[in-house]
């Protein structure tokens, strides 16, 4: 009988290999709570070792584009905030 290949997502991995570096459960009590085998969650965690440094590296790991994003979110802010003055105005307060 075979068993279908799962495919993890991103998060998943990263949220079972910072369980295991955590070091509160045993690999095998996490291999049961997250139905995985005790060695994807060592490979996991090793590649979360290796290569966490990229994070802090030029921004690597981080959202690419950070001053579009601020420059979004303030123009919705902008509008939000004419659009509650136009209201207040409208409502008499």
């Amino acid at each position: 009988m075979s068993q279908k290949r799962r495919n993890h997502s991103a998060d998943f991995k990263a949220k079972v290999a910072l369980a295991a570096i955590k070091g509160d459960q045993t690999l095998s009590e996490l291999s049961n709570r997250y139905q995985i085998n005790a060695n994807l969650i060592v490979k996991w965690k090793k590649q979360l070792l290796e290569h966490s440094a990229e994070v802090f590296v030029s921004g690597n790991g981080l959202a690419p584009d950070r001053e579009a994003e601020i420059k979004a979110l303030q123009a919705k802010i902008g509008e939000i905030t004419m659009a509650n003055d136009f209201l207040s105005k409208a409502l008499g307060h």
